[in-house]
């Protein structure tokens, strides 16, 4: 078989992984959590150091691939984020997990940045095309089937299979990467900004820390206050770094362009509505509602599988209708879906959310596609690998801080409404604090357990209905922001802002990097 094709293989088997990773991962979490004994905190870190990592390491992997060759990079992205899924399989502590995550994103943000661009060397005229539609197929499948499957390792074997099968499937990747795949370099490769690295490192970690301390604390405790301040601090230096730097990672005069802009504002809220309320959504259909791992996976493909539809039409439609009709009416529906989920009570059953659901999934799908135009489309091509790559950032910061954000929203939700609700019988009030942290740790039985048996009816009753009511804001609160995002797509994206089309350049800088869900 010629290299090209053993490099798109190579290229897919590690795409899918990652992108499999992001969501196979959720339905899961109720099963960590009670093996692990881990917190809410500690739930929300395991996805979070994935995406945090992500989105800090994305375009400085790009620059790095260009300068030391994309072959060897891919090769140790694979080699890292193997290791990571190995030392994910076997953790013993909650803090061990997180490690572990956080060396998956590393090695992730490596091969996102540097997939592509292995093609578009391998791959020249028609067959570049094929070999594009192959690498698509592969990503829409991925995002799709990651909750069946997810649900179906760990209810048929353990949650630490959903890690410990990237394992051979990484080990022959890497093997095949090193003996058949082709080594490149760009000709002028971009310098590396260690100053903006650092400071949006370091401002992403203390929004994000912040947010989740939050969740377990109060929003006045001294460690939140700090956290977010020296986050938002960092983050404003960032800006003046990139401002003031010859050669930044993320050029901020892009700004200026409104439909760049308009496509970030989408990519930061379709991950920050839709695909964060599913973390929330499996873990009231495991903890509360009393689904296997694989029945919620199931009950998910409602949305997913609708994704995947009109994904398919989206893309074709591209062609021909303008991105921002598209786009507008794709998060407006994502947000109404969100808002239809609404309404949960305490004998609500899971087909109420079947409707929201579904009119999310089609509308998520139907952004999917073109989004990743609004960054390359409007930039000269030697800027098109910068710009997709903030726009995939921009995708993975919206998603690290609205699991954090909505965790704190539900916990203080949750808290101060059961802590009402216990107080008229003062034989559960004053066990209300470590009930409430009980269920959120995912330990239901265990929380009940602390009510004497003539009131375990009224306390179960209770607790459903106070996580209905807390599932209910987040819903409300994610379909505002995905709303929000629609307006702006509809106030940003010009097709006026499009530059002409020309013919798919061999310029590997041209290359996008993949769109993450």
């Amino acid at each position: 078989m010629d290299r090209k094709w053993w490099t798109l293989l190579v290229v897919s088997a590690g795409t899918f992984m990652l992108l499999l990773d992001v969501t196979i991962v959720v339905v899961a979490l109720p099963a960590i959590q009670r093996e692990l004994h881990a917190t809410f905190s500690d739930v929300q870190w395991v996805v979070d150091a994935y995406a945090l990592t992500l989105a800090a390491l994305l375009l400085t992997s790009g620059v790095l691939a260009d300068r030391h060759g994309r072959r060897r990079l891919f090769a140790i992205g694979l080699g890292l984020f193997t290791a990571g899924s190995l030392t994910c399989g076997l953790a013993q502590s909650p803090l061990m997990l997180i490690i572990s995550r956080s060396g998956q994103g590393i090695g992730g943000a490596i091969l996102f940045a540097t997939s592509l661009a292995l093609l578009g060397h391998s791959f020249r005229g028609r067959d570049r095309g094929v070999a594009f539609a192959i690498w698509g197929a592969v990503t829409a499948v991925a995002v799709s089937v990651g909750p069946i499957v997810g649900g179906a390792i760990t209810t048929g074997l353990s949650w630490r299979w959903i890690f410990l099968v990237n394992v051979p499937i990484g080990v022959a990747a890497l093997v095949v990467t090193l003996w058949r795949v082709e080594e490149s370099r760009a000709p002028r490769p971009g310098r590396l900004d260690w100053p903006g690295f650092a400071t949006l490192t370091g401002g992403l970690f203390g929004l994000v820390y912040g947010l989740i301390r939050a969740s377990e604390t109060s929003w006045g405790d001294a460690g939140v206050v700090i956290a977010l301040g020296l986050g938002g601090a960092l983050l404003l230096l960032f800006i003046g770094v990139e401002l003031r730097a010859a050669h930044p990672m993320f050029d901020l005069s892009l700004f200026r362009i409104p439909t760049f802009t308009g496509g970030l504002i989408t990519a930061f809220t379709m991950n920050a509505s839709l695909f964060a309320m599913f973390l929330y959504l499996v873990i009231y259909l495991q903890d509360i509602l009393g689904y296997s791992a694989l029945g919620s996976g199931l009950r998910l493909v409602a949305s997913t599988g609708g994704m995947l539809i009109t994904s398919a039409i989206s893309g074709r439609l591209s062609e021909h209708v303008p991105v921002r009709w598209l786009i507008g009416p794709g998060l407006a529906l994502t947000g109404i879906g969100l808002l239809l989920m609404a309404g949960l009570s305490g004998t609500s059953s899971w087909t109420h959310l079947l409707p929201g659901l579904i009119v999310a999934g089609l509308g998520s799908g139907l952004v999917n596609p073109p989004l990743a135009s609004t960054a390359i489309g409007v930039v000269a091509p030697e800027r098109a690998g910068m710009a997709s790559g903030v726009n995939s950032t921009f995708r993975q910061i919206g998603f690290a801080v609205a699991i954090a954000a909505l965790g704190s929203i539900f916990a203080s939700s949750f808290q101060n409404s059961l802590t009402r609700g216990l107080s008229s019988t003062p034989a559960l009030a004053a066990h209300a604090g470590q009930i409430a942290t009980l269920v959120r740790q995912g330990n239901v039985a265990q929380a009940l357990s602390l009510a004497p048996a003539p009131l375990r009816g009224q306390l179960a009753a209770l607790v459903r209905s106070n996580f209905a009511s807390g599932i209910n804001e987040l819903l409300i609160v994610s379909g505002i922001v995905a709303l929000i995002g629609a307006v702006c797509s509809g106030l940003f994206i010009r097709s006026r802002d499009f530059l002409p089309r020309q013919a798919l350049p061999d310029t590997l800088d041209a290359q996008p990097v993949p769109e993450l869900a």
